[in-house]
C-alpha cells in the first residue's frame, strides 16, 4: 500500500514542521496557520487523514467495501493532494488552495501572490487563485431572465461546477501541464490503489474510456470540496448567530454597518440570505459586476507581462458574447477574506483595509479618499470603464475612518476557527513595521 499524500500531508504538518511549512503571508506578512502540535492543528489533521463527512454530489455508489478509499471524498481527497496529476509531478490541487492557507495560494514569493507559478516552473496565470473554501455554495452558472450572470466556478463562471471546475488545471499548459486526458489516466492507473478504487466507486468499466474516467477523477475532487473541512462555519461570527461569541463594540459596530441597506453598499452583492442574522449566509450573492477595477501595473511590470493587458472577465466565458458582460466578475464570498489576500480578480490590493477603502471612493469626492494607500497615488483607471455597476457602488453614504475601520474589524470575523491565529500573526507583524 503506497503512502498517500494526504499521509504525506500529515506527517510534514506535524510538530515543529507545522510552522515552517504553514506559512501564510498576507500583504508581507507571515504566520502560521496552527500552533505546533496544538489540538486544532491535530484534529483538523485528524480529519483530512481519516475522509470527513461528506455532502452527496455524484450518480455512483458513494462507498465501495472493497475500495483502498472510504468513499468518493476519500478518493478526491487523496487526487486533491496528489502532484502525479502535473506534468512534472511538482504541483497539485493544494499547491495552490493550500488547506493550512484557507485553501487559497500561499506563494507569496511569487508575483506578490497576486498571479499563480505553475508545474513547470516559470509560467503565470493572468488572475488571482479564488478561494476553495465555501465555493461548493456557487450555483451552476446561468443567466437570469434579468440578464444577471450567477454562479459557475473561476473568476468568469467559465466552469458550471465544481467537477467541471476541478478538469481544467491538470490540462491547462500554464497550470498543472499535463499534455491530456490519456496521458493524465495512464498515469493514475499505473497506481494500484486508484486503480482498484476508481473501479468500486465509479463501476469496473470506469477505466475503458478515458473521458468517463478523467469525469470520475474531478467527481471525486469535487465530492472532497463539498466536505465540511471546506465550510466549517465555524467563525466568531457564526458563533456570534449561535450566542457563542460576543462581538466586540467595533465587531458589531462593522456587522450593522455591513448589513445596513442605509449606509453602506456591502450587502448589496455580499448578501445571499434574507435575513442578516441567518445561519449559513456566504457573503456573496454570487451574480457578477465590474466594480471598476484598475490594472496591476506593479506586479505585471515586476514579473514581465504586458501592463496594457485587459482581462475581458465574464466576457472570456464561452457561453457568454454580449460586451455588456465585459470586465464583470463574479462576486467573491467574503469568508476568510481577512486572511486570504491579496485582492480582486489581478491581486492588485494587498491590504484588507484599501479594498474597503477603493469602495468607498465612489461615495465620498474627497482628494484622500480618492488616493491609494498603498501607493500614495490615484486609484487608477478602471481595467474597463464602461460596463461598471455603478448604480450598486454608489448606494450608500461615504465613510469616516471609524466605520471603514469597524468593517474591517467585522470582516475579519468571518474567518474560520482554524485559521483565526493567522489574524494574531498579521497584527502582530503589523506592529512590528
Amino acid at each position: 500500500m503506497r503512502v498517500s499524500s494526504l499521509c504525506q500531508f500529515k506527517c510534514v504538518l506535524s510538530g515543529a514542521a507545522a510552522i515552517a511549512i504553514a506559512v501564510l503571508t498576507v500583504a508581507g506578512t507571515g504566520g502560521a496557520a496552527f500552533a505546533a502540535g496544538s489540538k486544532s492543528q491535530q484534529d483538523f489533521l485528524h480529519r483530512l487523514a481519516d475522509g470527513a463527512s461528506i455532502r452527496e454530489v455524484a450518480s455512483a455508489p458513494d462507498t465501495a467495501s472493497d475500495s483502498p478509499f472510504a468513499d468518493k471524498a476519500a478518493l478526491g481527497e487523496a487526487l486533491f493532494f496528489d502532484t502525479s496529476l502535473s506534468a512534472n509531478r511538482t504541483e497539485s490541487c493544494a499547491t495552490c488552495h493550500d488547506p493550512s492557507t484557507a485553501f487559497r495560494d500561499p506563494r507569496f514569493d511569487v508575483a506578490n501572490g497576486a498571479f499563480s507559478q505553475g508545474d513547470d516552473g516559470k509560467s503565470l496565470g493572468d488572475r488571482n487563485a479564488p478561494m476553495a473554501a465555501y465555493a461548493m455554495f456557487s450555483p451552476t452558472f446561468h443567466v437570469r431572465a434579468d440578464g444577471v450572470a450567477v454562479g459557475g466556478q473561476f473568476w468568469d463562471g467559465r466552469a458550471a461546477d465544481l467537477a467541471e471546475q476541478a478538469g481544467g488545471p491538470p490540462l491547462n499548459p500554464i497550470e498543472m501541464g499535463m499534455a491530456d486526458k490519456q496521458t493524465l489516466i495512464a498515469r493514475l492507473q499505473g497506481d494500484a490503489d486508484y486503480e482498484a478504487g476508481f473501479k468500486a466507486l465509479f463501476g469496473d468499466d470506469v477505466w475503458a474510456d478515458d473521458d468517463a474516467a478523467y469525469l470520475a477523477m474531478t467527481q471525486a475532487i469535487a465530492a472532497f470540496e463539498h466536505t465540511e473541512e471546506f465550510a466549517p462555519f465555524d467563525s466568531k461570527y457564526d458563533r456570534f448567530l449561535r450566542g457563542d461569541y460576543k462581538m466586540t463594540p467595533t465587531e458589531e459596530l462593522g456587522r450593522v454597518l455591513f448589513f445596513s441597506q442605509q449606509f453602506t453598499n456591502c450587502n448589496t452583492c455580499h448578501m445571499l440570505k434574507e435575513s442578516p442574522t441567518a445561519e449559513g449566509e456566504t457573503f456573496t450573492n454570487y451574480e457578477f459586476h465590474n466594480i471598476g477595477v484598475p490594472r496591476n501595473v506593479a506586479t505585471r511590470e515586476a514579473v514581465g507581462k504586458d501592463v496594457s493587458f485587459t482581462d475581458n472577465g465574464l466576457l472570456d466565458n464561452p457561453a457568454i458574447d454580449d460586451p455588456a458582460y465585459r470586465g464583470k466578475y463574479k462576486t467573491p464570498s467574503l469568508r476568510n477574506v481577512a486572511v486570504t489576500g491579496p485582492y480582486m480578480h489581478n491581486g492588485v490590493f494587498s491590504d484588507l483595509e484599501t479594498v474597503v477603502r477603493f469602495y468607498n471612493k465612489y461615495n465620498s469626492k474627497a482628494k484622500a479618499n480618492q488616493t491609494n494607500p498603498e501607493t500614495g497615488k490615484p486609484w487608477g483607471t478602471p481595467e474597463v470603464s464602461e460596463t461598471i455597476s455603478l448604480k450598486e457602488l454608489e448606494q450608500g453614504d461615504a465613510l469616516d475612518d471609524k466605520r471603514i475601520k469597524a468593517l474591517v474589524a467585522f470582516l475579519k470575523t468571518l474567518t474560520d476557527a482554524r485559521y483565526e491565529p493567522l489574524l494574531t500573526d498579521q497584527e502582530q507583524q503589523a506592529a512590528r513595521n
